[in-house]
């Protein structure tokens, strides 16, 4: 996790992410509410003994959106990293070779790296688990297509990493309009037994059988959240495990908030819920807590 120095509503990013709006505060304040709010949730995932690493970004940088790691990066099982052409420009400058170095020096062991970012020069983008919502175990990569995934990309991470590619594209209303989703994550989340997903927001009826037939396949309970709920963040959802191998699946407090009591109950019967008031960083930064981990699955070193 990165912990932001220059957090802000990013204007690059704007363009094609509804769900960023202006809060009419200074950047100073900004940065300062979102320090607090991600201070508050690594003691939360640590509180129930999620292994965090934090790395302090470099104020130089100019990177409001830093705090959003899993966009650039993704550690895999197998020892390879994936690294990622980014849509917006100032958002390039967060892939930071110091992150591989610290966690090279938490004891993981890194065998590859696999970059993607010459794509940009094409002007291609995937942004990595932003874009890839990657059931690990059955080797799927779900991916709604939009502006910042590109199926080429997607093809050629699939075939990279042993992937088998899920594609659709996920809409939500923009003034009327339908317009593509920006990331996947933001309206689905895949756990080790269930899947949470907006299955609305998909409106091509084959595409959403499919994604329906792949689950169901790989046996996930699929618990269907609406688009009001998409809106509150409870697409952005990641399952981490802590003390005594305990799962948790992570979001943010605006995003517990708008599940319902039936929801919650789906949920509880796979793992137990952790919430963090993310309120700052979800109306600025237009991402919430799945967005803010970078999970590390490589191996230890021997």
């Amino acid at each position: 996790m990165i912990r932001p120095a220059q957090f802000r509503m990013n204007e690059e990013t704007a363009v094609n992410n509804y769900y960023q709006k202006d809060a009419g505060i200074k950047p100073e304040e900004a940065n300062l509410k979102a320090q607090r709010e991600f201070d508050q949730f690594v003691k939360n995932l640590k509180e129930v003994g999620v292994r965090v690493i934090v790395i302090d970004d470099n104020p130089d940088n100019n990177t409001p959106d830093s705090i959003f790691p899993n966009n650039w990066i993704s550690f895999h099982q197998n020892g390879n990293v994936g690294i990622y052409p980014m849509f917006a420009v100032n958002r390039r400058k967060e892939r930071n070779p110091e992150v591989l170095d610290r966690i090279e020096e938490s004891g993981f062991e890194i065998k590859n790296i696999i970059d993607y970012t010459d794509a940009e020069e094409a002007e291609l983008f995937l942004e990595g688990t932003g874009s890839l919502v990657l059931d690990r175990v059955n080797k799927k990569a779900y991916c709604a297509l939009s502006p910042r995934a590109n199926e080429d990309l997607l093809i050629e991470f699939c075939e990279d990493f042993e992937y088998t590619p899920v594609i659709f594209t996920a809409y939500q209303t923009v003034n009327s309009n339908r317009l593509p989703i920006y990331h996947t994550n933001v309206m689905m989340g895949i756990g080790e037994t269930f899947a949470v997903v907006c299955l609305d927001c998909i409106d091509d009826k084959k595409e959403r059988k499919n994604i329906i037939k792949h689950l169901k396949q790989d046996k996930k309970e699929i618990i269907s959240i609406t688009e009001d709920q998409v809106n509150n963040f409870a697409g952005n959802m990641l399952q981490v495990v802590g003390l005594g191998d305990k799962r948790y699946l992570v979001m943010s407090t605006a995003a517990f908030n708008s599940l319902t009591k039936d929801q919650i109950i789906k949920i509880e019967k796979h793992c137990a819920i952790l919430h963090s008031d993310l309120g700052t960083i979800e109306r600025l930064g237009g991402g919430s807590a799945r967005c803010m981990m970078a999970e590390v699955f490589l191996p230890l070193c021997p």
